[in-house]
């Protein structure tokens, strides 16, 4: 049977693209792609690389004061400029959404600017009603944020509309305690924002190590963050100039604005039309074997769709996979053992592997652990302390997992993340040599064990 494509992919985020591209680069295939939203996905256009351009934006009061304490004679400190800000982050979204679009068409992608669904094993219908055949179809729609069924829920944002405010909040309450929540608390903190955080359970960034993110909270607090464990929302009501919020402890509090962070939910609500033999997870995540193969054979799913890890990276490690795996029919699947993960709060944390608590499961560990000042606030009253851990098997003396808490840890966790993908020992950290004077020489200089379990 002719098909119109070899493939068709339904989502045009990162991993998407990434899988379209590349196998429209391979000799005689044919590939579409239909994305009903902006190119780029939850990444590129409200997630991360917006995120983080507001996490350098936001880091510069703190530089300025470390700048005073080093001899500097600055201006007084002023607000930010909301729309300035706010301008030169939409433009930089919306350049790179057009380089998204022009790799797929420079590399041959025919693009759909509309919502697609799933009408049998090899069939797409278009919103405007075309029906489009191909041989596989992947699907990439990603994620999109949960929220709880409370009156009042209409009156919040979500990330998804974070980074359009038309101004910035005086008072802004943010909801969840994951690392959505707490980057955008530590975001807000940082522009000048009076920043309260509620979180349902007793401890931030669940899943993380708690050592780790135990003193990530407490900086968060002697920064200004007003974190409050234990709390959550019952009922919002729109007031004149903002809302008034109810919590579980029958507290009203008012806020200009309302941030709710309280997890993602997969993207596949209206994929199909009726029932085309998809399989479907508890949490509306396509079911996928190791190689991302849905419950029908010609069709795939990648990406937070599946609800296997939620990171941009992630998605496009397996959309290669899924490229070889296909059409170079070579069998390939990826490992989720050692994904690294950086988490933007001031402090920063980087992380990989797995936390002493998971560790601690598997055999008896070693664990080393450094708390220290870094030498670039020498000067500044700042009582920030930076952290790094590492969590050894006593058995084989293999590095399991890594954990820092410091400024720049995401850059460090990622070479971190090499050594363990490799199996590195102890050892072979000790054996090392440092770069002096940095903070990540800490990682390599640890001789005895602070503990073991």
């Amino acid at each position: 049977m002719g098909y119109d494509f070899d493939l068709f992919v339904i989502g045009g985020g990162s991993g998407g693209v990434r899988a379209a591209r590349v196998t429209a680069a391979l000799r005689d295939k044919r590939v579409g792609l239909a994305e009903m939203d902006r190119y780029g996905g939850t990444c590129v256009i409200r997630g991360c690389v917006p995120k983080k351009l507001m996490v350098f934006s936001s880091d510069f009061p703190s530089a300025f004061t470390e700048a005073v304490a080093y001899g500097w004679k600055l201006p007084k400190a002023n607000r930010i400029d909301w729309d300035l800000f706010s301008k030169k982050l939409n433009a930089e979204v919306s350049r790179l959404e057009g380089i998204y679009r022009n790799l797929l068409k420079n590399s041959g992608v025919q693009t759909f600017d509309q919502h697609a669904k799933v009408v049998d094993a090899h069939t797409i219908e278009l919103e405007s009603g075309t029906q489009i055949t191909s041989k596989y179809i992947l699907l990439a729609t990603g994620g999109k944020p949960d929220l709880p069924d409370i009156p009042g829920i209409d009156n919040v944002i979500t990330s998804d509309q974070i980074f359009s405010l038309s101004a910035l909040p005086e008072k802004l309450l943010v909801v969840g305690g994951g690392y959505i929540a707490c980057e955008f608390s530590s975001i807000f903190n940082g522009f000048g924002s009076s920043v309260t955080q509620f979180c349902r359970s007793d401890t931030i960034l669940r899943g993380f190590d708690i050592e780790a993110t135990s003193l990530v909270a407490t900086q968060m607090k002697s920064n200004g963050i007003d974190l409050q464990f234990g709390v959550n929302v019952l009922k919002i009501e729109k007031e004149k100039n903002g809302f008034q919020v109810t919590d579980s402890f029958g507290r009203d509090q008012y806020f200009d604005q309302i941030l709710f962070a309280t997890g993602r939910t997969p993207n596949s609500k209206e994929l199909q039309i009726g029932s085309t033999g998809l399989k479907f997870g508890i949490n509306d995540e396509v079911l996928v074997d190791k190689y991302s193969k849905s419950s029908i054979s010609s069709i795939y799913a990648i990406g937070d769709l599946t609800n296997r890890k939620q990171l941009t990276p992630v998605a496009i490690k397996e959309a290669m996979a899924f490229v070889e795996t296909v059409f170079h029919k070579n069998p390939t699947f990826l490992d989720y053992n050692c994904i690294p993960t950086a988490i933007f709060t001031k402090p920063e944390m980087g992380t990989v592997g797995l936390s002493e608590e998971l560790a601690v499961e598997r055999g008896p560990v070693d664990i080393f652990t450094t708390y220290f000042k870094p030498m670039k606030t020498a000067f500044a009253d700042n009582a920030d302390k930076s952290f790094i851990k590492l969590v050894v098997c006593k058995r084989t003396d293999i590095v399991l997992g890594v954990h820092i808490v410091a400024p720049g840890a995401g850059e460090m966790i990622q070479m971190a993340a090499i050594a363990l993908s490799t199996g590195a020992t102890k050892k072979d950290f000790d054996n090392t040599l440092p770069v002096h004077p940095t903070l990540s020489e800490e990682i390599v200089t640890m001789q005895k064990p602070t503990r073991s379990s």
